[in-house]
């Protein structure tokens, strides 16, 4: 009998310590997930960027429209800019299917994207870099679908 208590006991104690290093693991592995924020500062920190779908809702395999407002860190739009746009899957290198461009300006700091497609389901990132008077930055926004 004492022997079936002690394999008990160590069988409980290596579920602890197998619970303990799955819960760290989760933590500070791939289980907290990339930042899906639509709304993020450059990597410099000379703009704040908010991108969103015109129709609301990110699709997978439709071309879509999206809006990108451009803001300097103090609030004031951004007129006129360049934006360079890609992104892709960093899990497996696939690249965007399209090469998204700003369409029109407009006004107010806002800026309308074509040409936004998502051909699987995964996460995918958009990279945005920005030139205007304030200099030129970049930031990246992760999507998981």
């Amino acid at each position: 009998m004492n022997s079936i208590w002690r394999y008990g006991l160590a069988v409980l104690g290596l579920a602890v310590v197998l619970t303990g290093v799955v819960l760290v693991a989760y933590l500070h592995g791939s289980g907290q997930g990339p930042d899906l924020s639509r709304t993020r500062a450059t990597a410099n920190g000379l703009f704040v960027v908010a991108i969103r779908p015109q129709s609301g809702a990110v699709r997978v395999g439709e071309l879509q429209s999206w809006q990108l407002t451009l803001t300097t860190k103090a609030g004031a739009p951004v007129e006129y800019a360049a934006v360079d746009i890609s992104g892709g899957m960093p899990r497996n290198s696939n690249l965007l299917p399209t090469s998204p461009q700003v369409a029109d300006y407009l006004g107010q700091g806002r800026y309308r994207i074509d040409g936004v497609k998502f051909s699987m389901r995964g996460w995918w990132q958009l990279r945005l870099t920005v030139s205007a008077a304030q200099g030129s930055d970049s930031v990246v926004f992760n999507f998981v679908l």
